[in-house]
């Protein structure tokens, strides 16, 4: 066969009859009428209807993916025989010759999207566990729908660059290995073989490079990047993702804004989805007072209420007690919804079950007939008090209103912006087919930390609204606003940016503020500091998370429907089954495992062992004692070494040598209380890492 002369299942059409056609694919259903075969054939282009006569050698052996070479002729199927559910679904080929070029065994799920039958139920994999999927991903690729979703996203992601490319933009790759610097997530460490004892990191964004590259000169740079992250696991994050990473210097906010809105708008719109332009604004502080969340849902009202001023003077007990701990509180108004939100649902699902499973005390409701407020509550209200809430909630009869009040504010706007998500979606209020885009900006340059102090709200390197701050000012410090900026889509984060700092003064004093010393700014942040004595220019960006696009623009149920080969929900590959162990020898190697003899990390063992070994064996070691135990242990390792030179080759031994009992002079023996039952004995597990646990030895 000439390859080259190939015509793509799908791309037969009519205007090919009475022409022979060669085609390979694979076997995607069969039906065999005795005194002729009918196959579709399937490649990425499309499923063909094929006529194979029993005379054509092989037509008895054909299966369920069989790869197949196809040789015949294009003929119009019989009026009534169409298929309409496939594009080549008016015409078929009439096999001449047949060559299976491979076999498959039996199918572990079923791959075919396509009934053969028009009207028919087609085969589907629906209710096959991801896992199972995943196993044999390139068995999962092959349907249709899994091809179609990876054929569109390079489309998308080719619109996003055609974009970026005229404006000026050039693709620079940044380093996979790269120093481990905090960035918010765990790092997956990579170690050198080269460097004993030292690690490279994958990174978690190009961030640092890519400022680096804006000091090089480069001021327009993008990359599809890959990304690493050791997060907690959520269903719909992967530990490596893509990133559509974009910097530019000497540019302000507006610029970014343009450019991205013109990105999203071209990568949208690859799926045949318009976004409206210019995307609304707003700030981070109206979208908490109005939603709840720094990820507005801005497809639906329910917007917040805030009534605070109104029951100032209550005699309301509870809403007393929370106003006179300082708090707050506030309501949405469920326009029409009071046969759907019936008194028991309120009172004994949302008042005392959903809403304190979202971390509230509780929820006041109230319900609107013949113009006024329902409650058993509000006989507490005052007609004054009462008429303001109709006033302010825009109340009619047949609204619903659903209270909150918490001492802290941000419990009451977290917990009321759950609730109004759940209330959209029980209502069914959210419109399908809505696209919301939303710009949040002016974030809190710093959060609370739980230690006390404060930590980055985004990163270290976004640029406050002003700089003259003084960096031990915890209350001054959780005003300020930073330059950074969110783009948010129907509730879901798409990316985020900021303008960056480019003043190393500035820098020094968000790293005091965060309470990082001097020593720690050099050993992380050294060569990145360095590089902004330099005349480093004025500078911003954003990245884009291309997995969660690309997912939103093809509406499929998971990102890892739009991944090639995705880890599960556990970070884990059914596949390739990584990360799996690795051997002694390259773990060795790589100075993490003591084969024996010299030691894999010279010193590192040494300093180790004494912790291990007082951990293992449950005792308590005083400070004092190190040097002496220490020595006691040299010469235990010593004595090994020569039990293992007088072995020979084969597997190092391993010898434990119960302690005896030593008292120590003028202090008190310290014995934990599950020595003492001997439970820590029975319960041990035998061995940590490379050493064997004491306690289940003794047993």
């Amino acid at each position: 066969m000439n390859w080259q002369n190939r015509t793509g299942c799908g791309q037969v059409g009519e205007s090919d009859i009475g022409r022979t056609v060669e085609l390979t694919g694979w076997v995607d259903a069969h039906r065999d009428h005795g005194d002729v075969c009918f196959i579709h054939l399937r490649d990425w282009t499309g499923i063909v209807q094929v006529v194979i006569q029993p005379d054509v050698e092989g037509a008895d052996t054909l299966r369920e993916e069989f790869c197949l070479h196809v040789a015949g002729d294009v003929t119009r199927r019989q009026e009534g025989t169409e298929n309409p559910g496939l594009s080549t679904g008016t015409v078929e080929v009439v096999a001449r010759r047949l060559r299976i070029l491979n076999a498959s065994k039996v199918l572990p799920f079923p791959i075919s999207e396509k009934a053969m039958v028009a009207g028919a139920a087609a085969a589907s994999p629906a209710g096959v566990s991801e896992d199972l999927r995943l196993q044999y991903r390139y068995l999962d690729l092959r349907r249709p729908s899994m091809q179609r979703n990876l054929i569109r996203r390079f489309e998308i992601l080719k619109q996003a660059r055609r974009a970026l490319e005229e404006s000026g933009f050039i693709e620079v790759e940044t380093p996979d290995l790269t120093k481990s610097t905090p960035e918010g997530a765990r790092d997956y460490l990579v170690p050198s073989r080269v460097h004993p004892g030292c690690f490279y990191a994958l990174p978690q964004s190009p961030q640092l490079f890519k400022q680096l590259l804006m000091v090089s000169g480069l001021e327009r740079y993008y990359q599809v990047a890959r990304c690493f992250r050791d997060e907690d696991l959520r269903p719909n994050r992967q530990p490596e993702f893509t990133q559509l990473d974009i910097e530019a210097a000497f540019i302000d906010e507006e610029f970014l804004y343009a450019l991205v809105e013109d990105v999203l708008v071209r990568m949208f719109r690859a799926g045949d989805i318009e976004l409206p332009r210019p995307f609304p604004r707003m700030t981070y502080d109206e979208a908490m007072a109005t939603t709840g969340s720094d990820r507005p849902d801005l497809r639906f009202g329910l917007r917040f209420v805030h009534v605070t001023e109104v029951f100032r003077r209550t005699s309301y007990s509870i809403f007393k007690q929370v106003l006179g701990r300082g708090g707050h509180i506030l309501g949405i108004n469920v326009k029409g919804q009071s046969e759907a939100l019936s008194k028991n649902v309120l009172q004994n699902e949302y008042a005392k079950e959903i809403v304190p499973g979202f971390g509230g005390k509780g929820m006041t409701w109230m319900r609107v007939a013949g113009g006024r407020l329902e409650s058993n509550i509000v006989q507490f209200f005052s007609e004054a008090e009462q008429a303001q809430v109709m006033e302010r909630f825009g109340c009619e009869d047949g609204d619903v209103l659903m209270l909150v009040a918490d001492s802290s504010y941000r419990v009451a706007t977290s917990v009321l912006g759950q609730l109004r998500l759940h209330v959209a979606r029980r209502l069914g209020l959210i419109p399908s087919g809505v696209y919301c885009p939303v710009w949040v900006t002016d974030f809190p340059l710093f959060d609370p930390a739980e230690e006390g102090g404060v930590t980055s709200t985004h990163h270290p390197f976004t640029a406050p609204d002003r700089t003259d701050f003084d960096p031990a000012n915890t209350e001054e410090l959780l005003r300020l606003k930073s330059r950074g900026y969110d783009i948010v889509l129907n509730g879901e984060e798409l990316g985020g940016g900021s303008i960056r700092i480019n003043d190393p003064t500035v820098q020094a004093k968000i790293f005091s503020a965060l309470g990082l010393s001097d020593a720690d700014v050099e050993q992380k942040f050294g060569f990145f500091i360095r590089a902004l004595d330099y005349g480093a220019p004025p500078h911003g960006g954003i990245a884009l998370g291309v997995d969660r696009v690309v997912s939103m623009i093809l509406d499929t149920p998971s990102i890892r429907d739009v991944i090639a080969f995705p880890k599960n929900r556990s970070a884990f590959c059914p596949l390739t089954e990584a990360p799996s162990a690795v051997a002694r020898k390259q773990q060795a190697e790589l100075g993490l495992l003591n084969l024996g003899g010299e030691e894999a990390l010279p010193g590192a063992g040494r300093e180790s062992l004494l912790e291990e070994v007082s951990w293992v064996s449950r005792i308590g070691v005083l400070d004092g004692e190190h040097q002496s135990i220490q020595s006691a242990l040299d010469e235990a390792q010593g004595l090994a070494a020569e039990v293992r030179a007088a072995a020979g080759e084969g597997e190092p031994l391993v010898a434990v040598t119960p302690p005896g009992p030593v008292a120590r002079t003028g202090d008190t023996p310290r014995v934990h209380p599950l020595a003492q039952s001997g439970e820590w004995v029975r319960s041990a597990p035998a061995r940590k890492g490379d050493y064997f646990k004491v306690a289940s030895i003794l047993e």
